[in-house]
């Protein structure tokens, strides 16, 4: 399957789970302390009221958590039934649909996003691509906060939440993404790793911190 067909069987896979992902996450981050104080950090260095993105925001519950702490929030995510569901819950936020790999955003438009395990749908040679457009999103000095599933394997879903999908979770590696993040100009500024939370899928969860150059 070329990278079309994966991208639309990634879309109509998180449009058919939408509602179900929505009351499974909504609220995720409160028992999330880490990922709760990095996302303080980012809102912290950029100030308060500065624009943030949430990318691959899904039903746009860290988006809500952004916005309900001081941030100007703008969620982005492939599948229009998540944007729908986030625009619903979390008005205090902006939604709108995209890819990761065409970001729909202004040059320089953010001071800091947050990509939280939403590289995890893309083939190993589209990382590059991705980091080089949130580089481009971001203003110079401005803050990406990136997590993932860290190892090496793939794991292909056909049915969630007893939905029909056709996914594949695919885990990285922290060199790698790390690689990939310097080679678009994200100087890394910090690592971090941590197992899994009770209720969580049993994986070790990556962090990189990196910050746009010039």
């Amino acid at each position: 399957m070329d990278a079309t067909g994966r991208h639309n069987g990634t879309r109509h896979s998180y449009d058919a789970v939408a509602a179900q992902y929505a009351d499974g996450f909504r609220d995720e981050l409160a028992h999330k302390p880490l990922d709760r104080a990095l996302l303080r950090s980012l809102i912290e260095a950029a100030g308060t009221g500065a624009p943030l993105a949430d990318l691959g925001c899904g039903p746009g519950h860290v988006a809500g958590w952004l916005a309900r702490h001081g941030a100007a929030v703008v969620g982005i995510d492939l599948s229009d039934g998540m944007i729908a569901v986030a625009r619903r819950e979390h008005p205090e936020a902006e939604f709108r649909p995209g890819d990761l790999l065409a970001l729909p955003a202004r040059d320089g438009e953010f001071a800091a996003v947050a990509v939280l395990y939403s590289v995890l749908h893309l083939d190993p040679g589209e990382l590059p691509r991705a980091c080089a457009e949130i580089h481009r999103v971001l203003r110079p000095g401005g803050l990406a906060l990136a997590s993932f599933h860290i190892g090496s394997e793939v794991r292909h879903v056909t049915e969630w939440w007893g939905q029909e999908v056709d996914l594949d979770f695919r885990f990285l590696e922290t060199a790698d993404v790390s690689r990939a993040m310097a080679g678009a100009g994200l100087v890394e500024e910090a690592r971090l790793e941590r197992t899994s939370y009770p209720g969580e899928v049993d994986t070790r969860r990556g962090y990189l911190l990196g910050r746009r150059s010039g």
